[in-house]
C-alpha cells in the first residue's frame, strides 16, 4: 500500500513536472513570438525614420546649394544697384556742373550785352 501510494504520487509529481515544462516552453514561445512581433513593429518605425532622415538630409544639401545661389545672386544685384547708384551721382554731378556753366554763361553773355549797349551809345553820343 505504501509502495502504491508513493508510487502514484511520483506519477503524479511526473505528471506537474511535465505540465510546468510544458507551460513553461508555451510561455517562452508567447514570448519570442511577441518579442519579434514588437522588434517587427519597431524595425518599421526605425526604417521609416531612416528613409525620413535621408530625404531630409537631400532638402539640407539643396536647400544650402540654393542659399549659396542666392547670396551669389543678391551680391550681384547689390553690385548692379551700388554702379546704378554711382552713375546716378554722376548724372547728378554733371548736371550740376551743367548749371554752374550755364550761369557762367549768362554772366558773361550779360556783360557782353552790357559792354555792346555801352559802346553802342558811346559810338551814337
Amino acid at each position: 500500500m505504501l509502495s502504491r501510494l508513493l508510487k502514484e504520487h511520483q506519477a503524479k509529481q511526473n505528471e506537474r513536472k511535465e505540465l510546468q515544462e510544458r507551460r513553461r516552453r508555451e510561455a517562452i514561445a508567447a514570448a519570442t513570438s511577441l518579442t519579434e512581433a514588437l522588434v517587427d513593429h519597431l524595425n518599421v518605425g526605425v526604417a521609416q525614420a531612416y528613409v525620413n532622415q535621408r530625404k531630409l538630409d537631400h532638402e539640407v544639401k539643396t536647400l544650402q546649394v540654393q542659399a549659396g545661389q542666392f547670396a551669389k545672386q543678391t551680391s550681384q544685384w547689390i553690385s548692379m544697384v551700388e554702379g546704378f547708384n554711382q552713375a546716378l551721382k554722376e548724372i547728378g554731378d554733371v548736371e550740376n556742373w551743367a548749371r554752374s556753366i550755364e550761369m557762367d554763361m549768362r554772366t558773361i553773355a550779360t556783360a557782353l550785352e552790357y559792354v555792346h549797349k555801352g559802346h553802342l551809345q558811346a559810338a551814337s553820343s
